[in-house]
């Protein structure tokens, strides 16, 4: 008879609280399981109350650890990206969301981390750290990391500037980075309202965008930032 050792998990000792709001968190199957059925009640929510579109889901590099990057309207912006990808991989799926807002409370830390997956990101005092993380994410193959570089919701379909996060994080790397254009959120569920409203949602997927062949600096990020600025206002305007 083989010897073998049985290893807690490593959050064995934290609260439910502590559990949910940290990161990396450890798999729990009950988790995944209430993931996925919450995935399922999402995907179908999408599909008859807000009719959504998406185009160009062939594009993801699924398989590959990537980015994605969209504008930011609403709190369904991250839910309709990753009614995107495919289901096998949502685990695998992290929209980076603010610590102090998704993860304030523990029912908001609870539907952020089980249903949303999200990955706390300190925006004010630990952006540096977070950042690190992130890149600590990306260098597993097969994970997904998505960002909305504007930083805070907008109330129409333009694109404001990006912040230079995303620069910093993919400069001199060879991860893919996708623009993603989402239509119609800032109507469906606008700033201060309770409720979703039943618009259309549109979500337009464009072109892997690779900057591994540019050196690290100060110019690379603000090129890296405005490129990807101007692929994701560009699928909106050409497909409004």
């Amino acid at each position: 008879m083989e010897k073998w050792d049985y290893e807690p998990t490593a959050d064995l000792e934290l609260s439910l609280r502590e559990r949910l709001k940290g990161f990396p968190r450890e798999p729990h199957l009950w988790i995944y399981i209430l993931r996925i059925l919450a995935a399922l009640l999402q995907r179908m929510w999408f599909k008859l109350y807000h009719r959504l579109e998406i185009h160009g889901a062939d594009k993801l590099p699924v398989g590959q650890s990537f980015v994605m990057v969209a504008n930011h309207q609403s709190h369904l912006d991250a839910p309709s990206l990753v009614a995107a990808i495919p289901l096998r991989w949502i685990h695998r799926a992290f929209p980076a969301a603010a610590a102090d807002y998704f993860f304030k409370s523990a029912p908001r830390s609870a539907f952020s981390s089980i249903v949303i997956n999200a990955l706390p990101f300190e925006r004010q005092t630990k952006g540096g750290e977070s950042l690190a993380v992130c890149r600590e994410l990306l260098q597993t193959r097969g994970n997904i990391l998505i960002i909305f570089p504007e930083g805070t919701r907008g109330e129409n379909d333009d694109v404001s500037r990006f912040r230079s996060g995303i620069g910093r994080l993919v400069e001199g790397t060879g991860i893919p980075v996708v623009p993603c254009n989402l239509q119609g959120a800032a109507k469906a569920f606008p700033k201060g309202a309770y409720f979703p409203r039943p618009f259309k949602l549109i979500l337009h997927i464009g072109e892997p965008h690779n900057y591994g062949s540019m050196s690290p600096g100060w110019d690379t990020v603000e090129y890296i930032g405005n490129d990807l600025r101007k692929a994701v206002a560009n699928l909106g305007r050409n497909n409004s």
